[in-house]
């Protein structure tokens, strides 16, 4: 792995000593929450400044959210200027939800709304954990979180089919179309962590989709960008006060550092550590709810020929599997404690089409498409080989990049975190027999689990070596559809991460072991 040069940062010093601005942002960003530090794989301690893997998340500390109970079933947003419903609605059709948020009158206001996906954003909180099910059904793991404040905000895991089907609905929509022409909308999982275009309608049936809802009201300036050019190669949001390099990392201004654009998660925390641009070395990797900040939504591949976000940007244009003219993946600096193993992947935002391979039940083949919509937020491998993942990850195939892209960010209120209060804990997920019940008002969902691993996680491994000793007939370490028995084949596909059609230590970690 090739590491960019270091520089002393003299500004980033000067900054871990600076006060908020007295006057907060129009629209403000609030912090993802994140608090833990990881390498490319794990939990790990702290890096210090020019020190691999400093820039992340946790290394520095924006707007920390501020909420206040009222009392009312409503909770205010000390930060955004945003007030919510404390609770949520069932699952609802589109036009029930509207029809709810047309007649409520909660608390004695009448100007209740279906939030934007920049309004409901503004609640996510990456202190969550998705938690791996050996089922993939309604059984919620012992170590599952949920990605928002449960000390403020009622949550339930859905118990329908999955337990992470927590999307909730958004007024907006997509400007193209997912999954071979649906209506969509964006909407967020606040049980996976994820922004996805999600069908509107049921296609070729009558009737809605179903999801969740929160409605909001005030500050109605939320969410909209107010950008300039300030002719210097760089682009200022006055509604958030971040300052954006106008070019990306592939662009011909950087070819220089001989990165080819394309970087995996160390890399990209790396460059913009280390880049001395426009007069300035303040430059970091902004987290998963910066960047999602300067996505515009009105704008697609399909429907302006562009990346989702505004043209005063330079975005690097790439071709995706499909020959399509396409625009990138773009790493934050935010780890998603998602999957097997905790740590390894980290946000990014898909400024162009969120592909993913859906299977044709017809030819019984894959066929690659915009699954999710641009504007989407996913994860990816931190390092790793691509190559391997022949088919994507996850339900819908989800294209797997490891190597993105990066659009360096500064502002003058973000702080270096000085704190030295942070857990390093163990990355392997633990499955629970008995996991905890959906609560609307479970206070200690929120509280981290302090459970050891280590009995679990050697028990597993003897598991493992017990299923390769007998099945594993050529030796590779790794279990093909061949040679796997007929039980195993049943659910090879769901177990098959990275389809490859082979099932390697890691991922025979999450078969069921025998009782």
């Amino acid at each position: 792995m090739k590491h960019l040069p270091v520089k002393i940062t003299m500004t980033l010093l000067v900054l871990s000593n600076l006060a908020f601005s007295k006057e907060k942002p129009v629209y403000t960003v609030v912090d993802t929450g994140q608090s833990n530090y990881y390498n490319d794989n794990s939990y790990s301690s702290k890096p210090q400044v020019n020190e691999a893997f400093f820039g992340q998340d946790s290394s520095y500390l924006g707007f920390q959210s501020n909420y206040t109970n009222n009392y009312n079933e409503t909770v205010s947003d000390n930060n955004t200027g945003l007030m919510w419903q404390k609770k949520f609605t069932e699952k609802l059709t589109w036009n029930e939800a509207v029809s709810y948020a047309n007649n409520s009158k909660l608390s004695g206001y009448d100007d209740w709304r279906i939030p934007t996906i920049k309004e409901l954003y503004s609640l996510i909180d990456f202190r969550g954990v998705t938690g791996t099910s050996r089922s993939k059904g309604t059984t919620v793991p012992n170590n599952a979180k949920p990605y928002i404040n449960t000390t403020y905000f009622d949550f339930e895991y859905s118990k329908d089919k999955r337990y992470i089907d927590a999307q909730y609905w958004t007024q907006t929509d997509y400007v193209s179309t997912t999954m071979n022409g649906a209506k969509t909308f964006f909407g967020v999982n606040f049980a996976d962590g994820r922004i996805k275009g999600y069908p509107k309608y049921n296609k070729g049936r009558e009737g809605s989709t179903e999801f969740y809802l929160r409605l909001v009201r005030g500050n109605e300036n939320y969410g909209k960008n107010d950008f300039m050019d300030k002719n210097d190669g760089t682009i200022y949001d006055k509604a958030t006060q971040l300052t954006w390099i106008k070019y990306d990392s592939g662009d011909e201004k950087f070819q220089s550092l001989d990165i080819n654009g394309a970087l995996n998660w160390e890399q990209a925390l790396s460059f913009c550590e280390n880049l001395d641009y426009a007069q300035n070395d303040s430059w970091r990797l902004p987290n998963a709810k910066e960047l999602q900040s300067i996505v515009d939504y009105t704008r697609s591949p399909d429907t302006t020929q562009s990346a989702a976000i505004d043209e005063l940007f330079d975005t690097t244009s790439i071709k995706n599997a499909n020959g399509q003219k396409d625009y990138p993946f773009y790493w934050t600096s935010t780890t998603h404690l998602d999957g097997h193993q905790m740590g390894n992947t980290a946000v990014y935002i898909a400024f162009g089409r969120a592909m993913g391979y859906m299977k044709d039940r017809r030819s019984n083949t894959k066929i690659l498409m915009d699954v999710h919509g641009a504007g989407a937020q996913r994860s990816d491998p931190k390092s790793g080989d691509a190559s391997k993942f022949q088919y994507g990850r996850g339900p819908q195939g989800d294209v797997i990049g490891i190597n993105n892209f990066v659009r360096c960010v500064r502002d003058d209120f973000t702080k270096i975190n000085t704190s030295n209060d942070y857990e390093v804990k163990s990355s392997q997920n633990n499955f629970d027999r008995k996991p905890p019940m959906n609560n609307r008002n479970n206070q200690n969902d929120f509280q981290e689990n302090s459970r050891n691993n280590t009995s679990s996680s050697s028990n597993n491994a003897g598991h493992v070596g017990a299923v390769l000793r007998r099945f594993d007939k050529d030796g590779d370490d790794k279990i093909s559809y061949e040679e796997a028995p007929r039980r195993m084949k049943e659910n090879f596909e769901r177990h098959d991460e990275n389809g490859d059609k082979y099932l390697d230590k890691n991922e025979l970690n999450t078969l069921p072991k025998p009782r």
